[in-house]
């Protein structure tokens, strides 16, 4: 049954209809993620990779109070213009950004939760959020992990942010019986490089067989998504003991100046940007369109299932 809140582009649904790849985009990435222009330039970059590869892209994001799955070319200006003064949404603001007519930038959580209403089973996204570092003491865990627990989206992303706590993100994920499958790789990649100390359970060299697990999970009617761990390609990866003092510094800086709650990850983010000279904002671009690559191959061949 169609949400009366959701409007979905013309070029999405008639995708949808006709059984065709369909990859949702977050739009966070868009307004907190990266400096205007580069932000705008990027988003519409991405769309273009995921049609040369035989997909529709679907960027997400609230509207004027209304959802959107597919945005114009205007709108994702829009977003990118905003900045951090567009809202960033999360399940627990929906409510609120849609009965205020506002507008706002989805986050991994919020994107699920479109993409499902919409019908849409793949999303290609930079990174998850996940159990941040010191959460024994501040119980900060993203609401993208509880959302993987419940929303049917195969999320294809460089793993978590290097930021987090890496190890404790992968143990709330196997505790609410999230699989989260390595593509071409045996451990849990870095966001900024390619692996990390985490051993990973499945790793899946192929997008039809990570298809076939997608449709095998929700035959089976068990609640929530999937994570498809893509490490970011070698060229593009970053030297990991310049990533780990960058967050370590920027960490430092978060917790003396008191960010917290949903301004910790653009803070850390864009900190570890100046700190590394830029380096990790061109890795992050460039880890995106690899997801964005794999998310169109797997869409594509988990069509080809449902038409089977």
């Amino acid at each position: 049954m169609h949400n009366a809140h959701l409007d979905i582009h013309p070029e999405v649904a008639s995708a949808l209809a006709a059984n065709r790849p369909v990859v949702a985009l977050e739009s966070t990435i868009i307004s907190h993620g990266m400096p205007y222009p580069q932000n705008v330039e990027t988003a519409l970059q991405v769309e273009a990779e995921i049609r040369a590869h035989g997909a529709v892209p679907a960027t997400i994001a609230i509207i004027d109070g209304r959802l959107k799955a597919g945005l114009s070319a205007d709108e994702i200006e829009y977003l990118g213009k905003g900045g951090r003064d567009i809202a960033k949404v999360s399940r627990r603001d929906l409510p609120f950004i849609v009965a205020g007519k506002r507008s706002g930038a989805t986050t991994v959580a919020t994107t699920m939760i479109i993409a499902a209403m919409a019908g849409i089973r793949v999303f290609a996204t930079g990174g998850i959020g996940g159990v941040h570092r010191g959460a024994e003491r501040s119980f900060d865990v993203s609401a993208d992990l509880q959302e993987l627990a419940q929303t049917p989206v195969a999320v294809v992303c460089a793993g978590a942010k290097s930021i987090l706590d890496l190890g404790l993100t992968l143990e709330y994920l196997e505790t609410h019986g999230v699989p989260v499958i390595g593509h071409r790789c045996d451990h849990l990649p870095a966001f900024f490089t390619r692996d990390s100390a985490f051993k990973l359970d499945h790793r899946l060299d192929e997008a039809a067989d990570i298809a076939a697990t997608m449709q095998a999970k929700w035959q089976l009617q068990l609640r929530g998504g999937v994570v498809v761990a893509n490490p970011i390609p070698e060229q593009y990866a970053m030297p990991r003991d310049k990533i780990d003092a960058a967050i370590e510094q920027a960490l430092g800086e978060a917790e003396a100046q008191s960010v917290a709650g949903k301004e910790s990850t653009p803070f850390l983010l864009a900190r570890v940007c100046e700190l590394t000279g830029g380096n990790s904002l061109a890795a992050n671009i460039q880890l995106v369109l690899n997801n964005a690559r794999l998310a169109s191959a797997i869409a594509a061949r988990y069509c080809e299932l449902s038409a089977g």
